[in-house]
């Protein structure tokens, strides 16, 4: 039987036990992958519109993330996934580039900065990304990822935690997300894109 590994890596105040990633975890445990989550410590506060705070809260995560992985063995693992949420997409984004071993991305609420690495293989992310979102820079990430080929999943009026004011629209957002995250999980990588 393969084994299977998925890495949790959240944001700053989105912790594994809120929606995305509480249920993309579970998404993954019933597809056979083993789950890990990254902790965050002593992350800067009021980093929002403060490049200098973004930066270095990013550089902490993707350090924090390295040390707490350092113990995993990858190279036993046949399959990793990296779930990551905001300030996740970027260490996720980081430690799959310098891994040794090849790792499939899923990026709730991206920030620009986890494009900035080389691009993930085509077919190996996919992001979702509310258009009202004031972390992220949206036309910015459009474009790179089209240029990427990251496919983007764009939700309207939807903020930070690709949530609206409708609270029964939330949960359809977050039923349609699940699908997809469902189906990349799984290996199918052509589903209904939203763009």
């Amino acid at each position: 039987m393969p084994k299977k590994l998925a890495v949790i890596l959240p944001g700053i105040g989105y912790h594994k036990d809120k929606p995305l990633l509480y249920y993309a975890a579970k998404l993954a445990v019933n597809a056979g992958f083993e789950i890990r989550c990254i902790a965050y410590h002593d992350m800067p506060e009021k980093i929002r519109g403060d490049a200098d705070m973004m930066r270095k809260a990013a550089a902490l995560a993707c350090e924090q993330t390295a040390e707490q992985l350092v113990t995993a063995n990858l190279s036993e693992y046949d399959s990793i996934l990296l779930i990551g949420k905001s300030i996740g997409t970027i260490a996720a984004a980081r430690f799959a580039a310098a891994a040794s071993v090849p790792c499939r991305q899923i990026w709730y609420t991206p920030l620009s900065d986890a494009f900035s690495f080389p691009p993930p293989p085509a077919g190996s992310c996919a992001a979702f990304l509310g258009e009202a979102d004031p972390w992220s820079d949206i036309a910015q990430i459009r474009v790179t990822a089209a240029e990427q080929n990251v496919p983007l999943y764009l939700y309207p009026d939807c903020n930070h935690s690709l949530e609206c004011e409708n609270i029964l629209r939330n949960l359809e957002i977050l039923r349609e997300v699940m699908q997809i995250t469902s189906e990349f999980i799984g290996g199918q990588t052509e589903s209904v894109v939203r763009k």
